[in-house]
């Protein structure tokens, strides 16, 4: 679990909750807000768990935005919480690492109008991620990045598709 600020075209400051399964390094889930809260944080976690696939551990920094809500949320649902150590993102390598992927696939190449934009583009590129990691032995992925299907100003685009090495 991580966050990120995105910038918009007005200059205004989005944040990004980005929630990933370490197991198979699967996105899970986005969150967009202009104010994070720890409320909000809260309740981003809840919806992307839910009550019923509860996991074992949390991981994430020492943000200020973890206040005492989210940490007592956290403790309800039964997740034993584990922050990194202060100024050590190497801890969260995965979650870092998917957060400079997004940026260098994604958002470096758009310009972002507002929040439901950002929310588009965001489970887009959840899909894409979550469909290219997959690597089973009988699919070979035709391109990682993602292909423009044209010049479309309202920032739809979609992703290249894997193909069956067995057809």
């Amino acid at each position: 679990m991580d966050l990120f600020v995105v910038p918009t075209i007005s200059f205004r400051l989005l944040y990004g909750l980005l929630i990933m399964g370490h197991g198979r390094r699967q996105l899970l889930w986005f969150g967009v807000t202009a104010h994070p809260t720890a409320e909000w944080i809260a309740n981003q976690l809840t919806e992307a768990c839910g009550w019923e696939q509860i996991p074992r551990y949390l991981i994430r920094d020492r943000d200020g935005a973890y206040g005492e809500i989210f940490i007592r949320r956290v403790r309800s649902i039964g997740i034993r919480d584990r922050p990194t150590s202060p100024r050590s993102p190497w801890q969260n390598a995965y979650a870092e690492r998917l957060i400079g992927s997004i940026r260098r696939e994604c958002l470096d190449h758009i310009v972002v109008f507002g929040e439901r934009h950002l929310r588009h583009v965001l489970l887009s590129y959840m899909d894409y991620y979550n469909r290219a990691s997959e690597h089973p032995s009988g699919y070979v992925i035709d391109e990682k990045r993602f292909c423009w299907l044209g010049c479309d100003p309202a920032g739809y685009f979609g992703f290249c598709r894997a193909r069956s090495v067995m057809d």
